[in-house]
């Protein structure tokens, strides 16, 4: 199996969760409701603790060397995000957590095996808008922006590895169902575009490339709002 076919499995198997739980969520949306505001008695505030899958996209190149490609590894770590509410629909989350990739060498170099290894910390910055009006459930939609630094980089087949700092564009979907005023659960998809260009030494000789990563980030966790 594919980390893409782990990735489509994985938000198939949220879907369903999120129907399930809509049909026993209040389904009558109001139309041509204005954005509420955060009640006054309400904290703006909100963090999530998750479980979260790295699922990247092994594609990449190195520059002319026709045929060759790349490949990384995929990864689970905990993720945190915090959340503030400008009104009960719209909110600003800024997601933090860490992780390595393993970069191998494939298609025409696929010889070289394991190229080297580089840890990243990929903040990411989204706008949201949370729908409000199925009770207990609250899905969610947003986009923003992502910033990788790659750091801790070492070479492995290659004497050295150097992947470049990096924007990316994020889009996210998910939901949270609360069991309370406080506490919920959350399961959270997001796909960020991110393709880093990379120096490298192999054999004493220096090569250059794109690492096309373009990981979808797959979590699931706890949510509290203050």
């Amino acid at each position: 199996m594919t980390s893409n076919d782990i990735a489509r499995a994985i938000i198939a198997a949220a879907a369903l969760v999120a129907v399930s739980t809509a049909e026993a969520a209040d389904l009558t949306i109001p139309q041509g409701r204005a954005p509420i505001p955060v009640a006054a008695n309400r904290s703006p505030w909100q963090m999530r603790l998750r479980a979260l899958g790295v699922v990247t996209t092994d594609s990449g190149r190195v520059d002319g060397l026709p045929g060759s490609d790349l490949s990384f590894s995929d990864t689970i770590i905990p993720e945190f995000d915090i959340s503030y509410f400008f009104t009960e629909n719209i909110a600003a989350e800024l997601i933090l957590g860490t992780t390595y990739a393993k970069v191998h060498g494939g298609g025409s170099i696929s010889a070289l095996g394991e190229i080297g290894k580089t840890w990243l910390l990929p903040p990411t910055l989204t706008l949201q808008y949370h729908f409000t009006e199925l009770g207990a459930f609250r899905p969610y939609v947003g986009a923003g922006v992502n910033y990788t630094v790659f750091y801790n980089q070492s070479g492995k087949t290659a004497r050295s590895l150097d992947v470049r700092n990096t924007f990316g564009v994020a889009l996210q979907a998910g939901f949270d169902y609360m069991i309370d005023d406080h506490w919920g659960m959350n399961f959270d998809a997001k796909k960020i575009f991110l393709r880093p260009d990379f120096d490298a030494n192999v054999g004493g000789a220096g090569v250059s490339g794109k690492a096309k990563l373009d990981p979808w980030l797959l979590g699931a966790g706890v949510t509290y709002r203050f």
